[in-house]
């Protein structure tokens, strides 16, 4: 089942009733010209059971903790967002599987060279489909994008990761003359930001649904980073949120602002198409097969990590 994502951009109250999301408006709960009628008929519920992701990008969004506690109960990721309405805190449960104990075990105790075989895996997945992206968008050369894919090595130790990415982000954006990829950088720097953020959620969701830690990564372990292994574990899905963004340039190209109808496209991620072991699949549900895999991975039941492969148009 593909879970919600849902942004709240305006003032509301959020609390919970029979297992529901219950949005009330304060301009209307406040209006005492308005009848109890019409206040009434305003209210909306969600089931909080298809509520996949939820982000609060305002400031007079109240809500309650009952509310709260039954989202993570339901292992839902819950976003916060700054005053740049770019996410900025991720919330998730710390229980979400039955047997989590005895899978923290297993991640935890994972040998070193199957976590840089696994990394391995994810790199070259990663740096295919960004030269699907390039070959569809950008008309460029792509074959040293492969040779530098199938020459990764265990751990990457030569760093092909990041020989890709320069040429990756030197064309990707043709009619952008310099475009470096930097999160505090130029347009539409923003837009990946958002996107990725959105991605990361998704990801760190679904680690937590199949038992395992997002702090603990594969390759990243930056000692303030609290989803390193969601960092990981998203790479081979960047290429998708790239090229959303891309479409959207290219549908509006004068009006990029972070407004609610860019958000609404954004907030599509995890429906967006994949193709994962020769099937098409929403995006979520390719995550939480990904993931699945990995802990079979630590596990010992498989030597390989299932992920998307991009296909060019």
């Amino acid at each position: 089942m593909i879970k919600r994502t849902l942004c709240f951009s305006n003032p509301a109250y959020l609390s919970l009733k029979n297992k529901q999301l219950v949005i009330k408006l304060p301009e209307v709960e406040n209006n005492d010209t308005l009848p109890e009628s019409f206040k009434k008929n305003a209210i909306r519920t969600i089931p909080i059971e298809d509520i996949g992701v939820i982000l609060f990008d305002h400031k007079q969004i109240t809500l309650t903790q009952g509310l709260l506690e039954t989202l993570l109960e339901n292992n839902c990721a819950v976003i916060t967002c700054d005053n740049s309405h770019l996410p900025v805190g991720l919330l998730l449960p710390l229980c979400g599987n039955s047997t989590q104990s005895e899978r923290f075990r297993y991640q935890i105790d994972a040998s070193l060279p199957l976590k840089k075989q696994l990394w391995q895996q994810t790199i070259q997945c990663k740096i295919r489909n960004q030269a699907a992206i390039l070959k569809t968008y950008s008309h460029v050369e792509i074959g040293n994008m492969q040779k530098w894919a199938n020459d990764v090595k265990s751990g990457d130790n030569d760093n092909l990761e990041g020989r890709a990415a320069a040429y990756y982000w030197k064309n990707i954006f043709p009619h952008i003359p310099h475009f470096i990829r930097d999160r505090e950088g130029m347009f539409p720097n923003a837009l990946l930001n958002y996107g990725y953020a959105i991605l990361r959620a998704v990801v760190a969701r679904s680690l937590v649904a199949s038992g395992m830690l997002p702090t603990l990564g594969i390759h990243h372990h930056n000692r303030y980073n609290a989803y390193c292994l969601a960092d990981d574990i998203m790479e081979p899905y960047r290429p998708y949120v790239d090229e959303l963004v891309i479409e959207l340039m290219d549908k509006r190209p004068h009006n990029l602002d972070i407004n609610t109808e860019i958000k609404k496209e954004l907030l599509s991620i995890p429906t967006l198409d994949v193709i994962i072991n020769g099937q098409r699949s929403p995006l979520m549900i390719a995550i939480g097969q990904t993931t699945a895999s990995l802990y079979k991975c630590f596990s010992g039941e498989v030597r390989k990590i299932v992920y998307p492969e991009k296909q060019s148009k």
